[in-house]
């Protein structure tokens, strides 16, 4: 029930309010709190939001949203509203501002019902390193949801909200996507403003939501997208124009990475079925080809190379002094800085600032950080030379299902999770992942498709395509 904005439109047509509707979604967040999805409801605000679009319909004045009901990951920031980007250094934190990508939902009359649980400051694979505890999936409580955007991936899943919007940084839309059977979109860098998002590494991070079908991937991201003068490095176009269209009568050139699938980590049953989504394409006429892409084993190693230098810098600020809790008991500067991020951080956030903080030191940032660029943009070049001749890339979203909660304990092993899903990052381009089948375990997994830089339009119909006729 409202799990799509069609449905929400249709019940609002036929009498029902935005009111009702929010009610009816704060009595299902309350009936499955056990799965930790959102730590905080706004049902004041949200309350108060409806009524007003409540009277913006009958006026004939509402935005394109009216009556969406949308949950926000807790790195985004919401004025008057808690953020804590699921870490105990931002605790009792309330944004002054408004992220643009929010305020322009706002602005079309969405209705934000709270928001949710992630890996702290969106650093983990699959949201067990909130301070505020694990999400479950919904569809195996024993199961991670994925990361970091777990809390937003369980919501939709669970029919918490109609969508929600997660933050994207080596996969952390996608994954968590393909573990929880739901459609998660991660748009070009630079198509959604990153105003108002707490920075984990800014030259990959992008806003982008989850929703159980494409036109409303669709429609939130064209609603969110275009320049901003608080944003230096999104695009400067005016209107993106992100639609989904009908591609009835053409023929798709596709591309599939070998190594993908020979990947001694790819699960069995989820190789078959792309596989049988390769061999349907070229039943219906699609031209879809393998390729080589020789840097599938480099990709993870550069990517947190890169990352935990950027973590390193942009966290550097929450130290009890200018930013995040303030220790108690310190003496000095020294003392507050040490025992204010060594108390406020987590294991995960402490390891990666370290590992960043090393990346980029004397003797080393030649070796590791200057070496991991020139790599990027290798990776960055092949990725563009693929799509100069495919419409997209096929592949895999991840190497398996859900796996359980604390079933992965090396971080290592942890970091691998991301080998299908990091690419999309690294070279910029848009990536979205589609629920394609239920695994003999009980499972969902999805399918990954990558498309050329922002054509956000393009990428979405061929998915739309795919979701509807492949399944």
């Amino acid at each position: 029930m409202y799990t799509s904005f069609e449905s929400i439109k249709s019940a609002i047509q036929n009498g029902t309010s935005s009111v009702d509707i929010v009610n009816y979604f704060l009595q299902k967040i309350e009936a499955n709190k056990h799965l930790n999805a959102f730590l905080e409801v706004f049902e004041e605000s949200a309350i108060a939001k409806a009524t007003a679009v409540d009277e913006k319909i009958k006026s004939g004045k509402a935005g394109r949203l009216a009556g969406m009901l949308i949950g926000i990951k807790d790195n985004m920031a919401y004025k008057d509203h808690k953020v804590s980007a699921s870490s105990k250094i931002l605790e009792g934190f309330e944004s002054i501002y408004t992220a643009t990508a929010i305020q322009r939902l706002l602005d079309e009359d969405a209705i934000i019902i709270g928001r949710l649980n992630c890996d702290e400051f969106a650093m983990g694979s699959s949201n067990e390193n909130s301070a505020f505890g694990n999400v479950l999936n919904p569809i195996n409580e024993k199961m991670v949801p994925g990361g970091s955007s777990g809390g937003s991936a369980t919501a939709v899943a669970a029919g918490l909200c109609t969508a929600s919007l997660g933050s994207d940084t080596g996969g952390s839309i996608r994954q968590p996507a393909s573990f929880t059977g739901t459609i998660g979109y991660k748009p070009t860098y630079g198509t959604v403003s990153r105003y108002g998002l707490l920075a984990y590494a800014s030259s990959f991070d992008q806003i982008g939501p989850f929703t159980t079908n494409i036109e409303d991937a669709a429609l939130l991201t064209d609603v969110m997208s275009g320049k901003d003068e608080f944003d230096s490095t999104v695009a400067q176009v005016e209107n993106h124009n992100i639609s989904v269209k009908s591609i009835e009568g053409k023929t798709l050139k596709i591309a599939y990475i070998k190594d993908c699938l020979t990947n001694e980590g790819l699960d069995a049953e989820i190789k078959s079925k792309l596989e049988s989504v390769i061999n349907q394409l070229k039943e219906k006429g699609h031209q879809v080809e393998a390729i080589e892409f020789p840097y599938l084993n480099e990709m993870v190693p550069t990517y947190y190379v890169l990352t935990t230098a950027e973590a390193s810098s942009n966290l550097s600020r929450y130290t009890g002094v200018h930013f995040g809790k303030l220790a108690e008991n310190v003496q000095g500067v020294e003392d507050t800085y040490k025992k204010s991020r060594s108390q406020g951080f987590g294991e995960e956030v402490k390891r990666r600032i370290m590992l960043g903080t090393f990346v980029l030191s004397h003797g080393y940032y030649d070796a590791y950080y200057t070496k991991g660029q020139k790599v990027r943009r290798v990776i960055q070049d092949k990725t563009n030379a693929i799509l100069n001749d495919f419409d997209a890339i096929l592949l895999p979203t991840t190497p398996t299902t859900a796996f359980e909660i604390d079933g992965v304990k090396d971080p290592i092993a942890m970091y691998l999770q991301d080998i299908f899903t990091v690419q999309a990052n690294l070279a910029g381009n848009p990536a979205i992942s589609l629920p394609m089948g239920q695994h003999s375990n009980g499972l969902p997994f999805g399918i990954q498709l990558i498309g050329k830089h922002f054509e956000e339009s393009n990428l979405l119909s061929i998915s739309n395509y795919m979701f509807k006729n492949l399944n």
